[in-house]
């Protein structure tokens, strides 16, 4: 009997040691993968060219004040960087406005949410043969962006100008067909932002969106006849995987792009840039 207690008594240490074995290993399994995931390197996509140089800025704040490392994935159109956040190669965007943010989630069924602000990026008409908005003429071609918010952006700019009548110029999703009045019979081309500032060696004045429009994007000669004012409503987010907002690393970016190192270096390549935070 002392014997079968004896070996009952050393197997219940062996199975109690086993456990504690099994505990240890999970215990230290979770805390490596806690470990893991505040380590991870946060991937934010942006625009190629001054956004990417802007965003370079709040990366190195990050890393510096934070300990926040962050890498940066830059595109060269408006749709990738939507399609990488939903499937999950990016953490956060930064480069869109609500108005466009709305109908691409409306549009392609995205699950986004908005985690900051960054800046009002003033959209401009240029021209490579006039220097005045007067000295447009009757029959001349305008090139504007054909994606639906950034069209209805440009339309009310041309409406302000007096080029064209828009029936509600409040409505940021104007197209071609809420024009009531077109007096001098502008002729409209609608082409992706990017191929804008190339456009303007066939048109008489195109309408771009500033990160398409600085350095050595513009052909020589370009003049700007037309900019938006300051009061746009056109802020540019960060924007998150619903669910996403209140990750720690992504607040904490958010924090680092809010800082006046950011807003020097933005200031530093667009004209008239507004920070959008001061509004949220």
């Amino acid at each position: 009997m002392r014997i079968a207690s004896a070996l009952r008594t050393l197997t219940l240490a062996a199975i109690a040691a086993g456990l504690l074995s099994a505990c240890g290993q999970d215990d230290q399994g979770q805390a490596s993968t806690q470990t893991d995931e505040s380590n991870k390197t946060l991937r934010v996509g942006t625009m190629a060219g001054p956004e990417e140089e802007v965003m370079e800025v709040a990366k190195q704040v990050a890393k510096d004040q934070y300990g926040l490392d962050v890498e940066i994935v830059a595109f060269n159109d408006y749709i990738s960087p939507n399609a990488a956040l939903d499937e999950g190669s990016l953490d956060a965007n930064a480069y869109q406005h609500k108005p466009y943010l709305d109908e691409m989630m409306k549009s392609r069924d995205y699950n986004f949410a908005i985690a900051g602000h960054t800046f009002v990026f003033p959209m401009s008409a240029y021209s490579l043969q006039y220097s005045r908005i007067d000295d447009i003429p009757k029959g001349a071609k305008i090139a504007i962006p054909n994606d639906p918010s950034n069209e209805g952006r440009a339309l009310i700019m041309l409406n302000d100008a007096g080029l064209i009548t828009l029936k509600d110029r409040t409505d940021l999703s104007a197209t071609l067909n809420d024009i009531t009045d077109n007096p001098q019979d502008i002729q409209f081309a609608e082409l992706d932002a990017a191929q804008l500032p190339r456009s303007l060696e066939d048109v008489d004045l195109a309408v771009i969106n500033s990160n398409f429009a600085t350095g050595d994007q513009l052909p020589d000669g370009t003049q700007r006849l037309l900019t938006e004012g300051a009061d746009s409503p056109y802020v540019n987010l960060i924007v998150v995987r619903e669910g996403d907002t209140q990750r720690q690393d992504i607040q904490t970016f958010v924090k680092a792009f809010h800082t006046q190192a950011v807003i020097d270096a933005a200031k530093a390549h667009f004209d008239n840039v507004v920070p959008g935070w001061t509004t949220e």
